[in-house]
Order: structure tokens, then sequence, then C-alpha cells
């Protein structure tokens, strides 16, 4: 956002510059004011802190000294006046002219016990006299005979005291007030005086009004009239106001009116009350008797209006007064009021309908409220109307006021007095009370356009002159004296000020001076040359000098001169420019989520010489941190809003400020998430309850800066599922109604949530309730299925109805059956629960099965038809198996043909298809593993069986299954070709020489066939050559090799592959280089610790050293006879640690590392302990012989002990079969469990000795195997515990097998795999 500047000084009023010969005067406290000033004031700089007064531009040259001096004294009169403000000397021979300060209202009411009253005060100097007018002629209080005058000296007020009570008539007229001294005359608006007697009702004879019941009648009050507005009441003879309604009104003239009378209305008390506010009195009427005749015929009529009469009437209202129409009808019933207005709409916020609609008040009233206004009064058997044409007129207002001003001589005076009324007013001139048509025709003097012009003023010409200007409406008046005086040239701004503003803006140097003539004014640099010659320097007529685009050599001293023809002075202003404020980085608008956190940056320089801060400000207003609250963290540079809300968003600025300037940067935060709620839901067409719709409406929820996208709308049924709610639907997000379709028999209690794209907001509140009709049931149940879970019974079941389809209580369930293609009678049972078991049922028969729903007010509509079928029975037919067709070493294709469906007895759901590895035919030995299977579906003869040992003899078995289980099996044996073998276990590298490495290496895990060799490859990595050297080891049993003649600067990546007759397997692969290219071995960190008897050797293998071997060598230091001796032990670099034992306590030891007789490394060490001991001559305990015999002898006895525990605990209940099974060829490899059209053997999981049972060796359907490769899928279905209906396994498998205790599902997708 960029950053905005803005003046930090508000601009003087004397900035305030003029074009024009007009002047705008200063007018001390004690002086009536001008109207604010319309002209522009340019910004301001404070000279030490302190305000500018008002300057203007030039005045253009054609004005001459003449015009320069009215400007300047233009301000010398308020300077005056207000001496004690300015410190300089005032001559006491000026004059002031008077002006008046104090007068009467327009109009005065003087009651009987009142006195007469009249303000007139003014001031000026010399000293004001008084004079009054009555009527147009002179009028002097004191010299009234028989009346008490009180006057107060130098002031035009008097009051008038009476001998009786009506002397105030013959005071009656127009007044007005003069105050004069030698400068002029200034004069009083004109004052009307009415004297007003004590309030009489007149007599009269008031005669009982006789009506017949359902009349209308008009009961009179005609009150006495009174200059004053009074006030009616219409009251009975006990003091209680007679109640008004829409059938009984007082009217704005006072009289009561009844649009039809009734009997209760018959009293003889109906009277009037005036209140007269001035005399403080209340006067009433004779009491009227109204009698009201009962009639059994009443008779109703259409409205006719009591007030107005007739049918249109002509009103004048004043513009900014009330305007009130009134409108009273009769008729029975009694009618209503309605108010229109032709030509447009009423003005809602100005227009008011007070007594019952009957009057209607308009406020403040203007030029657009001009025209026609009805009122229509209705009732059911017609209506009447009455129109009002309305004209606004107005009464004089000012559009330019006259105002006062001082000039020099020589100048000219233009007084504009412009005014606007309707009828437009006419516009008189009077000079010091006298009107110019009066006066003797001068030259001085002439009326141009309304205004009034001087030329060439004289001080003789100084005068008081009056604006007047009347229509039929009132009157305006306004005083404004030309006062011309002679001064000498004064600076009134202080010498040697300091003004400071900053680079960039406008300065303003003071030079406020006065004089008579107008003294001219120049300002000078130190060289006294005018400073105007620069473009950016502009003067004003007050002396102000305006220097724009400030720079820093704009720094200095300036003088201002002002002269007249009297005197000459001159005064210095200090000038220093600052360095700018600026916002360098600013706040940037943002959109953030609810609850989430904001920060705002700030980065402001400034001038290091001017003391700053730095604000934070929300929509204008600066932001505080809030106390114990942690929503706002403000450091000078940040500003950090946390837990944002919606009420957080808004503008945000960032204020850098010193006492000379202030920028502001602004950025905007909209707070964005889920919409607020529906807050009113309304719901109509009650009527369409019979057909079960309603329409619903709501009020639009706050979007919350995102758009609603659509509105969910949500019922509650208290009664059957309270405070759940489900969705009848959502409609788009600029939708607030709908008509929604309901289902009968049903408590309904709406709510409507807004959603947007920040998710859904809050739920309205809870609509009322709606209760629809019971019906007839408009649906059926759904998934009907007839299957039997025995050999002779069907088990009929459907999906219930949910409770919002019911229609009506008590529903329950129409059910019926009969055998497919039989056209009989229908077996039929009415139930209430979702299941219907029909019993001695051939097996596996189809039936025709229809569900109805019933309730209390009748059927639903006619079902359809289901076939369902009665129990299945276990198959019969056994699939025939087609040669195994191998599709490479691991993947073999078995095929079989589909069996007979008859003999199925019921729905083929699939084939399971189990398999085995048994042996490797490189060694004929056999292992028992878990049981592999896959399932197909019933349109699939084949199976890919993947993943299989190459080289290896399997069993394959294929069995037809429906949803009671499995078939009988048909099996066949099938081998696997040879593959390739699996890649070398292991591949090391070992340093011989600077040209020669060992390899060694393990055999492949997996051969998959039998190995013939290996395949060994080699090529140098950093010398640009991709040639690859290879050849063949022929020799299966190898286990290293020499390589020789290499590089010994190159690195070599080396590749070693097995190979049987089917080529070369997967390699392996490793890198290095000879004992040259590693370097020195290097055995960096090496350290060593010990015990009492014993030493530990550490290093750090170097990264990239090639491994070799190495000796280290313990020799003990001191008295090699009380030491054994301990020969070099062997050791390879990589790895890291060595272990001796057999040390001698509180020994030192020197190590040496050894390669080829090549010190690599010598340290030092020394065991703990108190000391050697000699140690005896060794026995042949001690031999190592001996220690390994031993040895050999213990785990010779732990192996028997071992065998004869197994032995034991098979204790003879395996056969020779079940042994040969459990011995495991160690070159037999774990298969993987997989089903479903992938074969699975699971070897690596634990096994007993006995087989499995059927349930263990089908996995469950829901493992990781897809139907897609098969083209179908398998319907299988299920018991409420997951097993197949039916119980695949059954309970004669079950004592088959000699009483299987496993209790989980039985069927080939859900099998367990529980060992006997």
């Amino acid at each position: 956002m960029p950053e905005m500047p803005r003046g930090k000084l508000t601009p003087p009023e004397s900035a305030l510059g003029a074009s024009t010969p007009s002047r705008t005067p200063y007018m001390c406290p004690h002086l009536p004011s001008p109207p604010a000033p319309s002209l522009s004031h340019p910004p301001a700089t404070l000279p030490s802190g302190r305000s500018l007064s008002q300057a203007r531009p030039a005045l253009p040259r054609r004005f001459g000294a003449a015009g320069k001096m009215a400007v300047a004294l233009r301000y010398l009169w308020p300077l005056l006046l207000c001496s004690p403000c300015v410190l300089i000397q005032i001559p006491e021979e000026l004059m002031e002219p008077p002006i008046i300060t104090e007068q009467s209202p327009r109009r005065v009411v003087v009651f009987p016990t009142d006195d007469v009253s009249l303000k007139c005060e003014a001031s000026g100097k010399p000293e004001v006299q008084f004079r009054w007018t009555r009527d147009g002629i002179l009028f002097k209080p004191k010299e009234e005979l028989g009346m008490i005058v009180n006057q107060a000296p130098h002031s035009g007020s008097f009051s008038i005291t009476g001998n009786s009570s009506n002397f105030a008539q013959s005071f009656q007229g127009i007044y007005r007030c003069f105050a004069s001294n030698k400068l002029g005359t200034a004069m009083s608006h004109e004052i009307q005086l009415m004297a007003e007697g004590t309030p009489k009702w007149p007599k009269e004879t008031v005669k009982p009004v006789e009506v017949e019941e359902g009349e209308s009648v008009i009961l009179p009050c005609h009150p006495p009239p009174s200059a004053e507005p009074l006030r009616i009441y219409w009251m009975n003879s006990k003091i209680l106001h007679i109640k008004q309604d829409e059938r009984v009104t007082m009217g704005q003239n006072g009289n009561l009116y009844f649009a039809n009378v009734l009997t209760s209305d018959n009293h003889s008390d109906y009277i009037c009350h005036a209140h007269f506010p001035g005399t403080r009195t209340i006067i009433q009427k004779e009491p009227i008797d109204l009698r009201v005749k009962a009639t059994n015929s009443m008779m109703d009529r259409k409205p006719h209006l009591l007030f107005p009469t007739n049918s249109s009437s002509h009103l004048v209202a004043l513009q900014g007064q009330p305007l009130v129409l009134e409108c009273i009808a009769e008729g029975f019933p009694t009618p209503t009021i309605k108010w229109l207005r032709p030509s447009g709409p009423m003005p809602a916020d100005r227009v008011t309908y007070q007594n019952h609609n009957k009057t209607l008040q308009l406020l403040n009233v203007g030029e657009e409220d001009d025209g026609e206004y009805r009122c229509l009064a209705e009732n059911s058997l017609g209506s009447d109307r009455h129109a009002y044409y309305v004209t606004v007129e107005a009464a004089p207002y000012w559009l330019h006021k006259p105002q006062s001003h001082l000039y020099g001589p020589g100048e000219t005076a233009r007084l504009d007095c412009q005014v606007q009324g309707r009828p437009q007013p006419e516009v008189t001139w009077r000079i010091n009370g006298i009107p110019v048509e009066e006066l003797g025709k001068d030259q001085k003097y002439r009326i141009h356009h309304g205004a009034l012009v001087l030329s060439n003023l004289q001080p003789s010409d100084t005068m008081v002159t009056q604006c007047e200007a009347r229509n039929r409406h009132g009157l305006l008046l306004a005083n404004a004296y030309i006062y011309v005086v002679e001064l000498p040239a004064k600076i009134l701004t202080p010498d040697n000020e300091t003004y400071m503003a900053v680079q960039g803006s406008t300065a303003y140097l003071l030079c406020k001076a006065f004089g008579a003539p107008v003294p001219s004014v120049q300002w000078l640099d130190r060289e006294g040359k005018t400073v105007l010659q620069d473009e950016r320097f502009f003067p004003y007529t007050n002396g102000t000098l305006g220097i724009r685009d400030l720079q820093a050599n704009d720094t200095g001293h300036y003088f201002c001169q002002a002269a007249n023809d009297q005197s000459n002075v001159t005064i210095v202003a200090n000038l220093q420019v600052k360095d700018a404020t600026r916002i360098m980085q600013g706040p940037r608008s943002t959109i953030e989520k609810r609850g989430s956190r904001v920060m705002f940056t700030c980065q402001a320089s400034f001038d290091p010489s001017l003391q700053h801060s730095t604000t934070w400000r929300r929509d204008a207003l600066d932001l505080q941190e809030l106390g114990d609250s942690d929503k706002y963290f403000i450091e000078d540079e940040r500003l950090v809003i946390h837990s944002l809300d919606y009420s957080d968003q808004g503008n945000y600025s960032c204020v850098a400020s010193t006492k000379l300037d202030m920028v502001e940067s602004q950025a905007e935060l909209l707070v964005v998430g889920s919409p607020g709620p529906v807050p009113q839901l309304e719901l109509s067409d009650r009527h369409l309850l019979k057909q079960s719709q309603v329409r619903l409406s709501w009020s639009p929820a706050d979007d919350h800066n995102a758009p609603i996208e659509k509105y969910d709308i949500e019922f509650e049924d208290k009664e059957m599922a309270p405070e759940k709610w489900y969705s009848l639907g959502k409609v788009p997000g600029n939708q607030t109604s709908t008509t929604l379709k309901l289902s009968p028999y049903v408590h309904y209690t709406f709510r409507v949530t807004a959603i947007n794209k920040y998710g859904p907001g809050e739920p309205s509140p809870d609509s009322e309730t709606v209760v629809t009709p019971e019906a007839a049931p408009e649906k059926n149940p759904v998934d009907v299925k007839g299957e039997g879970n025995e050999t002779n019974n069907m088990i009929i079941t459907w999906k219930p109805l949910r409770w919002m389809d019911w229609n009506a209580p008590q529903v329950q369930y129409r059910v019926q059956w009969r055998p497919q293609k039989m056209q009989g009678a229908w077996q039929e049972q009415i139930v209430s629960d979702p299941f219907l078991v029909v019993s001695n049922t051939s097996t596996f028969v189809p039936y025709e099965i229809k569900v109805q729903t019933v309730n209390s007010q009748g059927k639903g509509p006619e079902p359809q038809i289901t076939i369902g079928y009665s129990g299945e029975d276990y198959p019969q037919a056994i699939p025939l198996l087609e040669p195994v067709k191998a599709l490479n070493s691991s993947t073999v294709l078995v095929r079989w043909q589909s069996v007979d469906p008859a003999q199925v007895k019921g729905h083929l759901r699939g084939y399971n298809v189990t398999y085995w590895w048994e042996g490797s035919q490189r060694k004929h030995s056999k292992r028992h593993v878990h049981k592999g299977h896959v399932v197909v579906p019933a349109n699939t003869t084949s199976a890919i069986l993947g993943g299989l040992q190459p080289y290896s003899s399997y069993r394959v078995e294929v069995q037809a299954f429906n949803g009671r289980g499995l078939g009988p099996a048909s099996g066949m044996t099938f081998n696997t070709p040879e593959g390739v073998p699996g890649h070398p276990e292991a591949l090391h590298l070992e340093c011989q020489s600077d040209t020669s490495l060992l390899l060694h290496w393990q055999p492949p895990l997996s051969h998959n066939g039998v190995l013939t060799g290996y395949v060994l490859s080699y090529q140098p990595l950093n010398d640009g050559s991709k040639e690859q050297l290879s050849f063949d080891l022929p020799d299966p049993e190898l286990r290293t090799h020499n390589l020789t003649n290499l590089s010994p600067r190159l690195r070599y990546r080396f590749q070693l592959q097995a190979t049987t007759r089917e080529g070369p397997g997967e390699a392996i692969i490793r890198e290095g280089g000879t004992m040259a290219l590693s370097g020195t071995p290097d055995f960096g960190n090496i350290s060593a610790m010990a015990g009492e008897n014993y030493s530990v050797v550490s290093w750090v293998p170097k990264e990239g050293q090639c491994n070799f071997g190495f000796q280290i060598w313990f020799k003990a230091l001191g008295d090699e006879k009380l030491v054994t001796r301990l020969p070099p032990q062997y050791v390879s670099y990589n790895q890291s640690s060595y272990t001796q034992w057999d040390l001698q306590p509180d020994t030192d030891y020197e190590i040496q590392l050894l390669k080829e007789q090549v010190l690599l490394h010598q340290m030092a060490v020394k065991t703990n302990g108190t000391g050697r001991v000699r140690l005896p001559p060794a026995g042949f305990a001690t031999e190592g012989w001996f220690i390994g015999f031993i040895s050999a002898i213990v785990v010779l006895l732990l192996i028997l002990l071992i065998l004869c525990f197994i032995k034991r605990s098979k204790g003879g209940k395996y056969s020779v079969k079940d042994k040969e099974d459990t011995q495991v060829d160690s070159e037999a490899r774990p298969m993987k469990d997989e089903t479903f059209g992938e074969y699975s053997d699971n070897e690596e999981k634990a096994f007993g000795s006995s087989q499995p049972s059927l349930n263990g060796d089908i996995k469950p359907l829901g493992s990781d195997d897809s139907l897609a490769d098969y083209g179908g899928s398998v319907d299988v279905q299920f018991n409420e515990d997951g097993s197949f209906i039916g119980q695949y396994s059954g309970k004669k498998e079950k004592e088959a097998a000699g009483g299987n205790d496993s209790s989980g599902a039985t069927s080939p997708v859900n099998p367990i795999g529980t060992l006997e």
C-alpha cells in the first residue's frame, strides 16, 4: 500500500487567501460572528510550535496600493477589539461602529399579567444612542403618560408597567430599534408586539345530540382564538380522558369525531378543555349530552370523509417546517385510512403516521415534497378519498450575507446581499437606517445586481449599511459596516522566529503586517535580494511567504520588510529544513482465516534530530495493548493480532510521525471462515401439508467474506429420533427459500446451515414443528433375498423401512412366496421382524418372493417378484484337471474342466485351488510346508500360480464350492523347471599388494537349480574406459579368487554372478582398489585401554581404505623371565578393535602393529593390579588339546539329552511319513502366502508335525488378491459370524477329522489356520 503523507499542522486562519476585493474579517467574541469563509486554506508550518494566522494569495496588480491597504485594514478592527491578544500600541482615537448585540424576537406576545418589555442592546465607540419607531413613527417610551417606564442608561431596552389588565392593547404594533454613533447607525429587525386578553369561551346553549346506533356524529369544540398554540383535551365530568381509537378520534381542529356510535357512547358529559400555555390557563366548554338510540337494524355503509369534507384541497407548506395532513372518515364497519403519494414513495425517514393512521406528519419539508398526497378510507363496502395538493414555499434565507470590513482610503467596497425564497424575496438597502431611495443621489454608491458598491472611500465614508429581504413568509435583515482608517505600518509577527519543516513539504514564514494605507511586504535574503526569483517561493497578501518542495539548502535566514508612506519595519525569520519521515516498508493487505494470527510490519526512517514515534491504528483509531489480554502485541515496527475473529477485520495503518510531519501506510485485513448461522426460518404455504409439502424460507447468513455456495436443509423428528438430524437436500447459495417434499407421519423440525469453501457454519435456530398427516405406505422393502441355512429351509430377508418411510403407525410386512414356474396360490404371512423362515423345503429349489409394506392406513404399492432359493448341500462335482503348463521357472498355468451344475447342489461360487511345495529336484528331500491357495470365480476354469520355487516338485488340488462348502478334490503333481540362481550372499575385497586383490564370497542362498560356477567381471572407474573384463570360474565350490596385475592408481567395480544351466543369475557388486590406492594404512584415533589381565586396542577404519591383514604384538617391558611371552596375533583392518588376554597385572606393554615385518604403529599400555606374580609351570590342564577334548564331550552329552527329550515328547503319535515330512531340506527356501490368483506356501511360519486341517489351508477372501485377472467375481455369503452360509466344513467333517476344536469360520474365504 503506498504511503499517504498527511500534514501534521492545521492550516492557519491567516493563511486564507482571496483573489477578489471581498473581505472576511476577524470578529471578537462579543461581536456577531460572520459566516465561515468558503475559501480554501493552505497548509501551515508553525514557528516554534505556534499556529499561524490566515494568509491569502497575492492580489492581482490591478488593485494597486489601495487594494493592498484594504486587505491589511480588514484585519485591524478585530485586533483593536481584541487588544489583550496583541501587544502593540493602538491609537486611542480609533472608533467602533455600532453593532446590535441583543434584540427581542420578531414576535412578542404580552398577556394581561405581563409588562411590555422590548430588548435592544448594542456596542460601539463613541457611546451608542438608541431610538425606537412604532409602525414607522418615532416612539419614545419615557413620554408615555400614566405608565411606569424602566430603561437602563446606555441601553435601548425598556419595560412598561400599566395600571390595568388590558393596557398592553394600546402598545400593539411593529417596533424597530436604531443604535447610532458618529460612525453610523445600526438597526434591529422588525418586532411585532401583540397583546392577548384572558381567554373566555363564548356563551352558548348546548343542546343534546341525539343519534341512532351505528350512525356517525361530530362533537364540536371551537375554542377561543389565541396568538400562541393551544392544547385541546376531551374529558368527562370525572376528569377522565375520552378513550380514542380507530372509531373515536379528535381532529387537529379540536372536534371529536365518531365514525359510528355504539350504545356504550351514551354519556351526558363530553367536555372539551382548552389549555393556553401563555396565560397558564385551562378553560372548558359546556358539557355535551350524547344520546344514542339502540337499534336492531344497524345498516352497513361505505366510508365517507368527515374531514376534509370536499374531494380535494390545496395547502402551502413552508420549507424546513413540518407538514400535517389529516383525514377522518365515518362508516360501518369502521373504515381504515391509507396514505398514498402518486408521484413516488413516501420519504420513510421523515414521515410518521399518528392518530391511528388518520394523521400524516412530514418533517423538515423540502422542495422535493411538492405534489399530491391522497388519503383513502376503506371498509368492506367501499372507499372514499381526498387529494391534498401541497405547494412548498420558503421564507427568505441567505445565500450570501453582507459582511463588515475595514478599508483604507481610496478603496472600493462591495457588499453582496444574495437571498432566496419562494416566492422570490424583495431586497432593499439602507444606509445608517435610511432607505437608499430617500438619500440624495451620490456617485460614491450604486446598487449593482443586488450588491451595494461604494468607490473611492475616504475616512468620512465610514457607515453602517442594512440589507433587508422579505416575502409573505418572513423577513431577513443584516447590518454591515464600512470603516475607513489610516495607520502606520506595523509587523505583528515576533522577530527572529525559527521555523522547522521537512524536505518536500511547504513552509510558511509569517509576516503579519497592518497599516493604513496597506503596507507593501517583501521578502529578502541575506544579500538583500528578493527571494521570489525562485519559482518555489510564493507570497500571500497577508505577508506570509510560502516555500514549496523544500530542499536541505533552503535552510537559512529570511528578512520580511513592511512599508507604507508612514513607516518602514523589518523582521528576520530562521528556517531549518529536516529530513522527511518515510515509510520504507509498510503493512500489506492480507486475507486470513478465523482463529489464525497475522503480523503487520512497518519500517520507517526519520530525521535523527527529531523525536519520533510509530503507532498503529485501526479504522483511524489508535490501537492499544489490552491489559492482560494477548489479543494485540505491539512493538514499534510490528503489530501481531492473535486469535483472529471476524470483528478484527478492517483497515490497519502504521503511522510514523514527528512534530513536523506524519506519514501513514494502510493495509486491509479480511477475516474469512465458514459462514455465520442462518438467523431466522419461516414456514409458509401450510395448506400444502395435505400434499406433504411446505415452503421453508430463511434469511441469508453472513458469508464471512467467502461466497455461500449452498444451504443444507436438515430435519429432526423429536418423537422418533430426537437429537438426530437428517438431510433433506441442498440448495444453491443464492436461494433463500424452497418447497420441501415431506413424508407422511413425521414431526418435522427444520434447520438450515450455510456452507462456503471453508466448510459449514453453525446451524440456524430450530424452526417450529409441523406434523404431516398419515398415509398408506409409498415404498416397499428393498434387498429382498431368499436363502437357506439348512438343506430343508429358506430364510426370506429384506432391509426394513426407515421410520421416516412408515407413513403411519403399526408398520408390518406382508410376505408371499411360491415355487417358481408354478402358477399356484401364493403362501403369505404378515410379520413385524425383517425376516421369515420357511421350513420343510426341498434342497436348492427356486421360489418367487414378494414383500409388501402395510400400516394402519393401508398397503404399499404392488411389490416386485424376487427369486430366492432354499438351502444348499455340499457339492458332489469333481473338477477334471488338465496337464499343468509351465510358463517360466517360477510360474505355471493350472486348467480344469467346468463341473456339471446339477452336481453342485447350489450356486457355484467358484473354485478353490490348493498347492504346496513337496521338495527340490536337486536333493530329493522333503519338508512340511503350509499350503497356498487361490480362489477363482465360477466362470473361470484356470489359475496362474506365480512365485514358485524353480527346480522343485509341487502338488496342486482343485475343488468346487458353493454356499454350503467345498466339494471333493482332484489333484496332480508337477515340477518347475530349472532357473537362474540368486546373487552370491557376500563379496569381500582384501588388499594383497599394490597390484593385487583377494576376493572372498559366499554361494547364493537360492540355487534354483544345479550351480555350474561363477562369472567374475570388473572394470576401472576413473580412467574413462568403459571396457569390462569378464571370465568364468567353472568350479561351483570355489569361494576365493586372487586378481593380479591391477593398476595401483585406479578404483574398480567388481561384479560376481552364480550360474546354472539356465545362465548367470543376479550379480553382487562391490567397489575398491589396491593397497596403493588406499595409501599408507591409517589407524586414525587409535587407542588402548587395559584391565588387570587384558587390553583392548581400538581404531577407526579410514573411509575408502582397503581392507588388509596385519599383526598385533604385545611385548612386555622389564624382566622377561617373570612374564609369559605372547606371540603376535593376526588381525583384519576392518574389525576396528582387538582384545588381548592373558596379560600380567601392573605390567607395562609395548604394542606393535606389523605388516610383512614393517612397523605400522607403536604404542604403550600398562595393566591394572597390585604387582606381578610368578606363574607356576604350565600343566597339561592348560594345554589347548585338553580343553578342546573336554568341550567336545560336553557338546555330545548336550545333544543326546536334547534327542531324548524330543523322542519322549513325540511319544509315538506320528507315522513314518509324518517324520519324513518334518525333515527340512537345507536347500529348500520359504515361500510366501498368497491367494486368489497367486500362490502362497508360507514356509517361514512355524509348523507342527501333524497335517493342518482343511480350514487352515484356505486364506480369507479379504486378502490383497484380485479377481480382475479372471474377469469375474466370487459371490460369497456369510453368516453373522463371517462364515459361509451352510457351514462349509460342517459337522460331518469335524467328526471325520476326529473332532476339530476350531470355532472360527470354515469357508474358503475365511479359514482358520489352527493345527491339530
